[in-house]
């Protein structure tokens, strides 16, 4: 109701009581005109509402009063009426409309009859609230071990759009939409939903559901079971696994609604075993099991598989691939170059997964013998030398080395080896792919090195001038392969070159271009670039510096530099300090890490 009435009428009523109260007994047979007003509505429900009216003045007194309503505007007591039936102990009655429609707009007034007629208060409207909707449910459908076909028909909407609509289930009754349910549109009508995730053998109970903003509505809940189910099982990682063994094993997480029966690890060479490859039973019943696999041949890929059973079927986990390792020998290489020292202080040549044969250089100063051992025993089974013929047997005779860098090789597969004495170089476009520009061995690093120009282009590492033995490297790597790619240089410029053969197996190499940066050369940005100085096997620079600090740096960039003590640099190291400005030459050895700094 709006303000100003309620307003009005309450002005009216407190002008009514001035007057009464100023009423003696010999004023009491004067009358007012009938008034009369209608206040609020409240309670308003889906079916019912309570509307107040007020009596301002009775006039010659009232035989009736009550609150007329319609779905029509002006209702009056030819419309539909409700007469106050309590006792009347202030201006105010409230009377209870019952029996009204849902989601409707009506339109009341207060009445009050007496000898003068009928008289009406103001109209007021409101509306009824809605209900939930109206469903049915169809009969379950399509059923399986683990889903199942329903639906409904959403037949009333219940005065208020539906927002969402569908089928809820559970394994009691009755299921509501805070278990499992399907979302299936809007609107009324009809609709099917497909149950999915069920469990094997169960019964369940579903209802058709429609929501408004009223609620939510369900349709009769129907039920149904569902067939045995295939079970679930998981394929645990593979552990523990050396040349001929591994650990595997499985974990049945579902039973599918009947008994497990068998379950196990199935394994094979191929991809997706199953029970006509090696099988390993694991019991029965669900929970988690391990298999053992052994008699696995050495470097092999393997297949592994859980598998479960049950009356419906036989399932399986996801395949596992692994390898076993392989027979990886490792031979130490003892001999004159040594003193004969057989212990963890020899060079060693190692086999690597895929290559039985055992490989590594070795430096011999001068010419001399060795032998090959497993382990630093010296025993006759673990000791392999020349069998006389230039094969390996245990133990054999001493293995006769030339002088220089060897490349030793192995193979207790077939007995056999191989001495070979190796001069290491550098070919590519910096020589038109001609013959080998030569390194320089550095046994006391362990390193061939060289210095040169290259241009932009490919380039390898070549032994003896012949393509037998060479090194590339993929792109952005410095770990080599024999045979590998073309080693690509994108600058031109002098490039310290680095050969290191010294890990068997675990060959790399770098190529550095050198500067100098820092404040004492004017900028922490940008490098100023060395040259290489054949004569004296160094990098060199002569330039003004200020003061300030240093360092070298490879490449334009932080990942490889030098600092620290001039005749000891150190990877990383700190800034070198210049304390008097000038005219400097700097030399660098990248190889020893030493540089002098002299000021001319």
């Amino acid at each position: 109701m709006k303000m100003k009435s309620i307003f009005r009428i309450m002005m009216l009523m407190v002008a009514a009581a001035i007057l009464i109260a100023g009423c003696t007994k010999e004023t009491s047979e004067v009358r007012l005109d009938p008034k009369l007003g209608t206040a609020k509505v409240f309670d308003i429900t889906s079916n019912s509402a309570t509307v107040t009216g007020f009596v301002v003045a009775e006039g010659d007194g009232f035989t009736e009063k009550g609150i007329c309503y319609d779905t029509e505007a002006n209702p009056t007591i030819a419309s539909s009426k409700t007469p106050f039936a309590g006792a009347a102990t202030t201006a105010a009655f409230h009377v209870p409309l019952t029996g009204l429609a849902y989601a409707t707009t009506y339109y009341a007034k207060a009445y009050a009859t007496g000898p003068a007629g009928t008289v009406y208060g103001e109209e007021l409207t409101f509306t009824t609230k809605p209900v939930v909707p109206t469903l049915t449910t169809l009969v379950i459908t399509e059923i399986t071990g683990n889903s199942a076909m329903g639906g409904g028909s959403v037949t009333v909407a219940g005065g208020a759009a539906v927002t969402a609509r569908g089928v809820c289930w559970g394994l009691t009754d009755p299921p509501t939409i805070a278990d499992s349910k399907t979302t299936d549109g809007e609107d009324i009508g009809d609709f099917t939903s497909e149950l999915t995730g069920l469990l094997g053998n169960q019964t369940y109970y579903v209802r058709a559901y429609a929501t408004n903003s009223a609620g939510t509505g369900y349709g009769p809940t129907v039920s149904f079971r569902t067939e045995i189910d295939f079970p679930a099982v998981t394929t645990s990682a593979v552990s523990q696994i050396t040349k001929t063994s591994a650990v595997s094993g499985g974990d049945v997480t579902y039973d599918g609604g009947s008994a497990i029966t068998a379950r196990g690890l199935c394994w094979s060479t191929d991809p997706d075993p199953d029970l006509n490859d090696n099988v390993i039973a694991g019991g029965d019943g669900t929970g988690a099991f391990v298999s053992d696999l052994t008699g696995l041949s050495v470097n092999t890929v393997y297949h592994v598989r859980a598998y479960a059973t049950n009356s419906k079927g036989t399932v399986y986990g996801d395949d596992i691939a692994f390898q076993t390792l392989a027979d990886i020998n490792k031979f130490w290489v003892v001999g004159s170059y040594n003193g004969w020292d057989n212990s963890d202080n020899a060079e060693f040549i190692i086999s690597t997964a895929t290559n039985p044969e055992a490989e590594g250089y070795v430096y011999f100063p001068a010419a001399g013998e060795f032998k090959l051992t497993t382990d630093h025993s010296w025993d006759d089974a673990h000791t392999f030398g020349d069998d006389g013929s230039g094969g390996l047997t245990n133990p054999g005779n001493n293995i006769v080395a030339p002088a220089g860098y060897l490349k030793i090789k192995a193979n207790i597969t077939d007995m056999t080896y191989s001495v070979v004495a190796t001069d290491w170089g550098v070919i590519g476009d910096l020589n038109g792919w001609g013959g080998q520009v030569p390194l320089t061995y550095d046994s006391d690093l362990h390193i061939w090195k060289g210095g040169m120009n290259m241009p932009a282009g490919g380039w390898k590492f070549r032994a003896n001038d012949s393509w037998d033995y060479n090194y590339g490297a993929p792109a952005g790597s410095n770990n080599l392969v024999a045979g590998g790619d073309n080693i690509a240089t994108d600058l031109e410029d002098d490039y310290a070159i680095t050969l290191d053969l010294s890990h068997p197996n675990e060959y790399t190499y770098r190529a550095d271009r050198w500067g100098i940066i820092g404040d004492a050369t004017g900028s922490w940005s940008d490098d100023q670039n060395m040259s290489w100085d054949a004569v004296n096997g160094v990098f060199t620079l002569t330039l003004d510096l200020v003061v300030g600090e240093i360092k070298f740096r490879a490449n334009d960039d932080w990942g490889y530099n030098f600092g620290g003590d001039l005749g000891d640099l150190s990877l990383g190291g700190s800034n070198i300090p210049v304390a008097e400005a000038g005219n400097y030459t700097i030399t660098l050895d990248p190889w020893a890490r030493v540089a002098t700094v002299t000021k001319n």
